[in-house]
């Protein structure tokens, strides 16, 4: 709704502001009226009015009226236009944050914040910044896109290699974002993770050639794979160890792994390793078949491509599988000085879980404390709030 509302007004605020004023209205008209057998088009239809409305009385419209409409066409080698079978709102509002006239970090949060619909708090967290400072980064992107005149559209195609790396990391982060949320009280949106594999679909349809793209994809199908044994009948966490593989989505596991092998083909990206690695996973009958050389390796291969905290602290664990728990607390410790991971709860409790499995008690119990206090996912809590419990009483309390 928003990105259709942007496609009118061409200011960001705006169609937020529409956007907020729609669901205010369904709030009142809905619990009398009833809701439309089209709450989406409803909503829509009231956002677009109501920045006709707004546009009409600051006497605006006659300015902005030569670039409400955009055209879908861009002009191409051949000497006519090429066309591109894609009119998705959702698509062109990406493209629009990433546009290379924007930093890269605020293309990424003005997009996550935009699209994803998180909350500034939840954007800043995701950069490791304070709130104000987020805050002041997305309203500098949002102005520079009104005053730069930047398109709402699927660029051209000689234009896409500038912005694909930005919408590729867009799009990976709202998957994530969908996959596990890092706050509330579910363990998938799986409205987002759609969301994500739909707009990757698109953006392959636009490159076809792109082995990045094939490979987010991989990835994206590879993870959703498994949605249905993250969590059990009652909406707990199942860890990987404990998931039914016999329910994981075969269908998708095979897709994935056809366009996982067409983009290893040549030099290997980003998404294709992170894609293999979840492969090792798909492939391995059970937990304990899981071949985690294969992995580990595919962790170093990973570093070079992107080195990241992140990628060292998911390695340092490979590792600890390998070799034992041992070998991997002596692969994490590096990582407390991190600073990017000194409110990451995954590393607490990646440690936690190394302690208990050394039987160090105390020390673990320690460790799930600390995860506990840097999660704010509710399922994610519960779960570490079990297993803390079970290291206490392993220490009598």
């Amino acid at each position: 709704m928003l990105a259709a509302t942007v496609r009118l007004t061409r200011d960001l605020d705006l169609a937020e502001e529409c956007t907020q004023d729609a669901y205010a209205k369904a709030l009142r008209s809905w619990a009398d009226d009833g809701i439309p057998a089209r709450p989406g088009a409803w909503l829509t239809t009231v956002a677009r009015n109501r920045a006709l409305d707004l546009l009409r009385r600051e006497s605006t419209l006659r300015r902005v009226l030569p670039s409400l409409v955009v055209p879908d066409t861009v002009p191409g080698p051949e000497e006519a236009p090429e066309r591109y079978a894609i009119d998705d709102d959702r698509l062109r509002l990406i493209f629009t944050c990433c546009h290379p006239a924007l930093a890269r970090e605020a293309q990424v949060a003005l997009t996550l914040r935009l699209l994803c619909g998180l909350s500034t708090a939840e954007v800043a967290r995701a950069f490791l910044v304070a709130e104000p400072t987020m805050a002041t980064r997305v309203s500098r992107a949002k102005k520079k896109i009104a005053t730069a005149r930047i398109p709402y559209r699927v660029p051209g195609r000689e234009e896409l290699p500038a912005r694909v790396g930005a919408v590729l990391e867009v799009l990976h982060l709202l998957f994530t974002t969908g996959h596990t949320p890092p706050t509330g009280t579910q363990l998938v949106r799986q409205d987002l993770v759609d969301r994500a594999i739909g707009l990757t679909r698109l953006v392959r349809e636009l490159l076809p050639d792109r082995d990045e793209v094939a490979g987010l994809l991989a990835l994206m199908l590879l993870s959703d794979a498994r949605r249905e044994t993250r969590f059990d009948d009652e909406g707990r966490f199942v860890a990987l160890p404990d998931q039914d593989r016999a329910r994981w989505d075969r269908e998708e596991i095979a897709e994935a792994t056809e366009l996982l092998a067409a983009s290893l083909r040549r030099r290997p990206t980003r998404y294709a390793v992170e894609a293999a690695i979840a492969a090792v996973h798909a492939e391995a009958p059970t937990w304990e078949a899981t071949d985690w050389t294969e992995i580990s390796g595919l962790y170093d291969v990973l570093w070079t491509l992107w080195p990241s905290p992140v990628v060292a602290l998911n390695r340092a664990v490979a590792v600890g599988l390998r070799d034992g728990a041992a070998a991997g607390l002596a692969a994490l410790d590096p990582l407390l000085g991190e600073p990017a991971l000194a409110t990451y709860g995954y590393l607490s409790a990646a440690r936690a879980d190394f302690l208990r499995r050394l039987e160090r008690w105390p020390e673990a119990a320690s460790a799930y404390a600390e995860a506990l206090a840097l999660t704010d996912n509710e399922v994610e809590r519960d779960f570490l709030t079990r297993r803390l419990a079970e290291v206490r009483m392993n220490l009598g309390e």
